[in-house]
């Protein structure tokens, strides 16, 4: 049976499409994905991420995470009111997750990863943190909600009056405690806005008062076209246990200096980085109308590759995909085979779509 988020009732009212979403019951949209998909390119739209797992550990747990992330949060150490992204890698440099981890302005680290490896990911840490005789505490009493687009500025402004100063003068990856609420100036859909967690209970209560301000809610699918035109990678599609940050594009995420932090995966990492990547992560721009899916098989001059996440992108009006091709195919166009019939595509570089505008 599907978990519940302190918004599910939300949601059903609103007559939401509800669907099963890595165990737990999530909206897929409201009616129109394209419709919510555009609101948040063009105004804002709210997002309920409750399914996601935050983790709060102590100042105390900065050598544990320096050993378990492939970033390294001492880039944090003299910068509270921030964050980094990192991936969380297996010996093999595989990747478990990608998440964020936050500096908090009173002290310690808050962490938000992915609803699909919430158990994993927790384990992970209590485990450390056991280790390290720190504690480790998962913080279910929280909502998480996203206010996504160009008008999330102005719309908390309206919500909260001259409270709302210090978050609109956050910059991106910054976050601040404005009382019972912790925003972080992050997201996932290639526009700016927020991402806010706060006691479940208060959660019912911000949503309609978003909504009324003029925020409409949006549901998984806007989500997933909107993070695919933003060219953001997908936990289990562009990276998973046997693909490493490297190959799925996400080496910036790597901190190889200093040289003596031996954080999990490093050896693998270095290996593969001294041996040469096989392969590249890749944006692709189909002709015609019929749209790629993971798992489908590209053509290149150099060998096959594979759509690691594809669909409609209603800012272009087409279809494009994310996909990993050998590192050899440096011409400008492939071949992606649908339904075993070839299809031309261009070869770009990602972000397709960034704060509105077609990049490609």
């Amino acid at each position: 049976m599907s978990q519940k988020t302190p918004l599910y009732d939300q949601h059903v009212a609103a007559g939401a499409r509800m669907v099963d979403f890595a165990g737990w019951a999530m909206p897929l949209h409201y009616g129109s994905q394209l419709a919510e998909h555009e609101r948040v390119r063009t105004g804002c739209g709210l997002f309920d991420v409750s399914h996601m797992l935050v983790t709060d550990l102590p100042a105390a747990a900065r050598g544990m995470l320096r050993t378990l992330l492939a970033n390294d949060v001492a880039k944090l150490d003299e910068r509270p009111g921030h964050a980094l992204y990192s991936c969380l890698l297996n010996p093999q440099g595989g990747v478990i997750d990608d998440l964020i981890v936050y500096h908090r302005e009173e002290g310690g680290y808050r962490i938000v990863s992915n609803a699909a490896t919430r158990e994993t990911v927790a384990e992970q840490l209590s485990v450390a943190a056991a280790r390290a005789g720190i504690a480790c505490q998962v913080r279910d009493d929280l909502a998480l909600i996203a206010v996504q687009g160009p008008q999330a500025v102005g719309l908390l402004e309206r919500c909260y009056g001259d409270a709302a100063a210090p978050l609109l003068a956050l910059k991106p990856f910054g976050c601040h405690q404005l009382g019972a609420l912790f925003c972080g100036r992050t997201g996932y859909t290639g526009e700016d806005g927020f991402e806010i967690a706060l006691p479940a209970e208060q959660a019912s209560e911000l949503w309609q008062r978003l909504q009324e301000l003029g925020a409409a809610p949006c549901g998984l699918g806007a989500r997933d076209s909107l993070r695919l035109e933003a060219g953001l990678n997908l936990n289990g599609n562009e990276m998973d246990e046997t693909i490493s940050p490297l190959e799925a594009g996400l080496g910036w995420t790597v901190a190889w200096e200093p040289s003596e932090r031996d954080f999990t995966g490093r050896a693998a990492l270095e290996q593969q980085r001294a041996q040469g990547l096989a392969c590249r992560l890749v944006g692709l721009v189909l002709d015609g109308r019929a749209p790629a899916r993971a798992g489908y098989l590209v053509q290149t001059e150099a060998g096959d590759g594979v759509v690691t996440s594809g669909g409609y992108a209603p800012t272009l009006g087409g279809p494009i995909a994310l996909a990993r091709i050998p590192r050899q195919a440096d011409e400008e166009t492939c071949q992606v085979v649908i339904r075993g019939r070839p299809v031309s595509a261009r070869i770009v570089r990602p972000p397709f779509v960034r704060h509105g505008r077609v990049r490609v």
